[in-house]
């Protein structure tokens, strides 16, 4: 996928020269992956039996979805960036992983999606890192 994010991203009719394309479409890519992974696994939590065991897990994993969706695509739009709103933005996106991925990690012996999302946040929080050390 992300060979057809740099495409988009190509196609911007003026440079954009705040940050690194690569890093950025990596960003965006790990993002909506994110964001798609963690709702499956929220909604996986609820079909298990244990659920009251797992609502820390499925609150952090619907935070951690909605913020990378948010960040995705504020990522996306290239028009009149605001570098501060996206420093923030990605940061809270890295942190949102961060915290996902340790509380799904508690979760990943018993839960085989659990698991699988963790190692997705753990993929999202890295790109966000990556990104903010590129951010001219």
């Amino acid at each position: 996928m992300t060979h057809r994010v740099t495409s988009m991203l190509d196609t911007y009719p003026k440079d954009i020269e705040w940050v690194d394309k690569q890093k950025l479409a990596e960003c965006i890519e790990a993002c909506f992956e994110c964001a798609q992974i963690c709702t499956a696994c929220a909604d996986a939590c609820l079909a298990e039996d244990m659920i009251a065991e797992l609502t820390t897990c499925i609150r952090k994993n619907t935070d951690c979805a909605d913020i990378c969706v948010t960040t995705g695509s504020i990522l996306s739009r290239q028009t009149g960036n605001n570098v501060e709103v996206i420093r923030a933005v990605v940061e809270a996106c890295r942190v949102a992983c961060k915290s996902c991925a340790d509380e799904c990690a508690q979760h990943a012996d018993h839960h085989d999606h659990c698991r699988v999302c963790a190692e997705a946040c753990r993929r999202c929080e890295q790109a966000c890192a990556d990104l903010l050390s590129s951010i001219g």
